[in-house]
């Protein structure tokens, strides 16, 4: 053999003894336990979101570093600003240290700057060791180093109290730092936080850094032309004598961060007053003497105020169609979004004094929320899912214009808000809103029919921004809108407003009408023309998914016509007719499928009816493909792991399922088998495959077990999505198949277990996506418990034994509901909760009731 041959043999030789080492300690690494803490390779992708619904957040990591800085009201997933705490200590070698863990291997290379060296900070002497422990919406880190005499423990957190939708929607966040002295002797130490000016982003506009008791405020001013970089953020300490640095060390390369880094070190502090711009940065100092055996806490809090945007969505609507009937806007609407905070606070001065002034009882409230909810007994697999997914409420996805109503994205962009609009398809999954902040979830319904809605009744399935009457130049989305009516009915019974129902309602029947008139011409009871979905293509023909929706809804508008006193009787007869159509005509004897059609409709040729479509038109090739095979992107004789959404929607509503219950569990149950695999790796994916691949289990979108696959599927039909693995799981759950629900949820939670992706961000299209909060409804579907606000009773219909302990939020309070050998006591935590009747499984039950 040649020497450069035998040099090659021997490095192989190597790397594959130094992969079987590796692949021995991966083994030997123990899993993550669900709902439990993490440390090790587990730190690596954690970014817990620290804010306020619609008010931006930034990520405390699995180490303590801050990152996904994002407060102005667009998200900035790579943005890591040089800001730290650091603990020095009086007379220790080595005894300075940033507090926070290692930095991660993977920031090392191919993160953003990695390749030019990284961040200033990451350089830094570091403890050696973090264990994180998440309890939404507190996380705290728990620091160990063999040089440092003290036991450190910090938690990061920001308000989150279900109900009370202000106070849950403030631009602040805190981090708690308790030093513990375990030793026998006095210490003394100087901790600090050191931050650059993260809010300069702009060189036309002039920045500084200012005074705010205890700390100090990152600004930068908006120009005439560029308002929206207007913009500051306050750090200030809440209860101690802070000594403060307002301008670093000025100088070229790394003079700021060095000199900074020197004094840290030497225990120095300075207090340099501010300049009039072009700070580098800013540091507090709290010096402080622990004697052995005592605590020291230091209360970090922080405060964000961007008061205007350059976002904006939609056009404006031009003819009195489209402008509805309804006033939508008013004279006081801003021409781009501006948050509803910056009408409550007049700068961040005044969200900071707020959020001194109430921080404990702040603090208090959500603490009740921690432990209401974690004192749960169900699986921790579902705990950790819906607790994780809950994050999604604090990041940029979720907006709340200038006078408080709610407005989302579907996900989180690198830089962008990605696909806009509350897209009503895709938070038609999400199910955490409704309960926990259910008027904000009703401001989503009044925007779908006062101003989304035109005099036709079609409906825009993604509004504009401002909320505002727009063009209606695209489709309406079958699911979204179907599903907006399940939910009208939903909220009603969450709220018990009646009033809300009888003012809504002549718009919930005008989408109706439409609905049926679209979808419905011959009134069939199945939708037979194209009609959009939540896939972004048209279905052509009748399929189980949209015609479960349209049965829901039917069964919907009878249920809230009959409520008011309408004549609900033609709605009833096309109710019986869409049943017996799903069951008759769209089920296969195992599982519910679509009858691909399009010759015999209204609807043109799919060849121009597609040119309007989000995929574009027909290629030449395509053209061929359609005399052949039909449409393009169908499933056909699929299995659809969403085959029966219609039926998810209506017991999350409250409401019987609209379909035989057998049928139903047999396709959920097909679902199972032939879409949950365990291994991805021979399963071929040529869309989005980062979802879930190689030896990750998941659940696909659809399989076609029993053939009849076309050669271009309906888009993403490859993939595997989280929020369409909860929705299933959950209703396996309803229908008493628990384990296999659970089987859904492991491998979905397996794959955001922190080495590999963030187990508080679940991504689709775009990080912190919507659609993982049909993660909450496995807490009903576990347990039956919900309250019905409209007949003032509780409902238990346990699938996990005659003993449970579960979360429960309403309109009015929340608490927990636990159920012993037929009895069931309701601990009200927070708010009111006052039901007049339990049942359990549908009969009388014994209630108890007590308040915190």
């Amino acid at each position: 053999m040649q020497p450069i041959l035998k040099t090659i043999a021997a490095v192989v030789g190597m790397a594959f003894m130094l992969s079987s080492c590796c692949d021995k300690a991966a083994q030997n690494t123990e899993k993550h336990r669900y709902n439990a803490s993490y440390e090790g390779e587990y730190l690596d992708r954690i970014a817990f979101p620290v804010g306020g619904i619609g008010a931006g957040m930034f990520c405390w990591e699995g180490t303590g570093a801050i990152s996904n800085m994002s407060v102005r009201h667009k998200p900035d997933v790579f943005f890591e600003p040089a800001m730290y705490a650091a603990i020095h200590i009086k007379g220790v070698e080595n005894g300075t240290k940033v507090l926070e863990g290692p930095v991660p291997g993977w920031k090392k290379f191919g993160m953003k700057h990695s390749a030019i060296g990284g961040s200033g900070s990451w350089g830094l002497p570091r403890f050696d060791k973090a264990v994180f422990t998440a309890r939404f919406p507190f996380a705290t880190i728990a620091l160990s180093d063999k040089d440092i005499p003290f036991e450190v423990e910090m938690t990061a957190w920001s308000p989150f109290i279900p109900g009370d939708n202000d106070n849950a929607s403030l631009p602040v966040g805190a981090i708690e730092y308790t030093f513990y002295n375990p030793t026998d002797r006095d210490i003394e130490a100087v901790f600090s936080y050191n931050s650059e000016n993260f809010m300069k982003n702009d060189k036309s506009a002039k920045n500084s850094i200012g005074k705010i008791e205890n700390g100090f405020v990152l600004s930068q001013g908006g120009t005439q032309q560029k308002k929206h970089l207007q913009g500051d953020f306050a750090v200030f300490t809440a209860d101690e004598p802070a000594q403060v640095d307002y301008c670093w060390f000025r100088g070229a390369w790394f003079d700021p961060i060095t000199m900074l880094w020197n004094d840290i070190q030497n225990g120095e502090i300075r207090q340099n007053e501010p300049i009039d711009s072009d700070a580098p940065g800013a540091s507090l100092f709290v010096p402080f003497k622990l004697k052995a055996g005592e605590k020291k806490n230091v209360r970090l809090c922080m405060a964000w105020y961007v008061p205007f945007s350059d976002v904006q969505h939609g056009e404006d609507a031009e003819t009195e169609i489209d402008k509805g009937t309804a006033a939508a806007c008013d004279a006081d609407m801003p021409e781009t979004y501006e948050p509803w905070y910056s009408r409550r606070f007049g700068n961040v001065q005044d969200v900071a004094a707020y959020w001194l002034q109430n921080y404990d009882g702040l603090k208090a409230k959500s603490q009740l929320f921690t432990d209401a909810f974690f004192s749960s007994s169900l699986p921790p697999e579902v705990l950790e899912a819906v607790s994780a997914n809950l994050s999604i409420l604090k990041s940029p996805t979720v907006m709340r214009q200038y006078d408080g109503r709610m407005w989302n994205y579907e996900g989180t962009g690198d830089t962008w808000g990605s696909c806009h609009g509350s897209c009503t398809h895709v938070w038609n999954y999400a199910q955490a809103v409704p309960h926990l902040f259910p008027a904000l979830e009703r401001s989503l319904r009044e925007t779908e029919f006062y101003v989304d809605q035109n005099k036709l009744g079609h409906q825009m399935f993604r509004a504009g921004m401002p909320i505002r009457p727009i063009k209606h130049n695209f489709y309406a989305a079958a699911d979204g809108q179907l599903g907006g009516i399940v939910k009208v009915y939903r909220d009603w019974r969450i709220s018990g407003d009646n009033e809300w129902l009888k003012d809504i309602y002549p718009k919930v029947k005008e989408s109706m009408d439409y609905c049926i008139a679209a979808w419905d011409p011959r009134r069939v009871g199945a939708l037979e023309e194209p009609h959009h979905n939540t896939y972004d293509i048209e279905f052509w023909g009748p399929d189980g998914m949209c015609t479960s929706f349209y049965t829901a809804a039917l069964q919907s508008i009878v249920l809230l016509g009959k409520a008011v006193n309408d004549d609900v009787s033609a709605y009833e007869a096309l109710l019986t007719k869409s049943k017996d159509y799903m069951e008759n005509k769209l089920y296969d004897g195992e599982y519910f499928i679509q009858d691909i059609r399009w010759k015999d409709l209204d609807a043109v040729d799919p060849v121009k009816a597609t040119e309007n479509s989000i995929g574009g038109g027909y290629s030449p090739e395509a053209v061929v493909l359609l005399e052949k095979e039909g449409p393009k992107y169908q499933y056909g004789k699929g299995c659809l792991s969403d085959g029966v959404l219609g039926c998810y929607m209506a017991f999350t509503a409250g409401m019987d399922e609209p379909l035989d219950r057998q049928k139903v569990r047999s396709h959920l149950n097909a679902v199972h088998k032939y879409n949950f695999r365990k291994d991805l790796s021979d399963h071929s994916n040529p869309q989005r495959p980062t979802f879930a691949l190689g030896n990750e289990g998941g659940l696909l979108l659809c399989t076609w077990p029993k053939g009849g696959k076309l050669q271009l599927p309906f888009v993403y039909s490859n993939e595997v999505w989280t929020g369409i693995e909860y929705q299933v799981a959950a209703h396996l759950m309803y229908e008493g198949e628990v384990e296999k629900g659970l089987e859904i949820v492991r491998a979905c939670r397996d794959r955001y277990d922190g080495k590999v992706r963030n187990p508080f961000n679940e991504y689709e299209c775009g990080a912190w996506y919507a659609r993982a909060l049909a993660s909450y409804s496995m807490l009903q579907a576990l347990t039956g418990v919900r309250y019905d606000a409209v007949d003032k009773t509780l409902y238990v219909d346990s699938k996990i034994g005659k003993n449970f302990k579960s979360f429960l939020s309403t309109d009015t309070g929340f608490g927990t509901v636990e159920l012993n050998n037929g009895k069931v006591l309701l601990t009200v935590y927070y708010g009111n909760i006052a039901p007049q009747s339990c049942k359990i499984a549908g009969e009388d039950g014994a209630l108890e009731i007590r308040n915190l």
